[in-house]
């Protein structure tokens, strides 16, 4: 669906475009965000390659271990429904973990491996279990300490001062994370009242 979207934005440009007879401006400002998009990327790999650098040390030392131990009695008690000791809650902590530190691109496997282990804890239904929705609430809007990616971007276009977002960051992203598990047990407790009535 996502696909079929995209694709219709980009032909309606293209078709404006056509009838305004701006194509000249569409082709110049094509090549110009491709040549943007590159220097980025370049810019980016070196940024994150320092700090995904940082992170290994970090899990080398034990640093991100102990930080999971610290959050794993807040874990299980947002996730209920997953044994402390199961691969599961493993995989959570680390993908929090990462996401807290800004390594969004770090987290990704670990929330897909998470993802995969509360699969199996679901039976491999069709339909998302609890703990399943609260992951993805979770990973969608996580506190993030270091946000490691914004930071980069802002270096790469020369700012003054790119550390600045940290502290609003922090801000937005703990009112997000509330705002998460607010929602999150709402539903769940509307989800209940209704198996209740049947």
């Amino acid at each position: 669906m996502i696909n079929k979207i995209w694709v219709s934005m980009f032909l309606i440009g293209l078709l404006f475009a056509a009838w305004n007879g701006t194509m000249d401006k569409v082709n110049a400002a094509i090549f110009s965000g491709a040549k943007e998009g590159v220097a980025i990327c370049l810019g980016l790999i070196s940024i994150l390659a320092f700090w995904l650098g940082l992170m290994k040390i970090a899990e080398v030392s034990g640093l991100l271990g102990s930080f999971a131990k610290l959050l794993r009695p807040i874990a299980t008690k947002i996730f209920p429904e997953v044994p402390a000791n199961h691969p599961a809650m493993g995989y959570i902590l680390s993908n929090v973990t990462a996401n807290m530190f800004g390594l969004g691109n770090a987290a990704t496997p670990m929330g897909i491996k998470a993802m995969e282990q509360l699969k199996q804890l679901n039976q491999n239904r069709d339909s998302a279990s609890r703990s399943m929705v609260t992951l993805l609430a979770l990973n969608t809007a996580c506190i993030t300490f270091i946000p490691t990616t914004v930071i980069s971007i802002r270096m790469s276009y020369g700012s003054a001062s790119p550390t600045d977002i940290v502290g609003p960051t922090i801000m937005a992203s703990a009112c997000a994370f509330m705002g998460a598990i607010i929602i999150d047990r709402l539903f769940y407790a509307r989800q209940i009242r209704k198996q209740r009535r049947i």
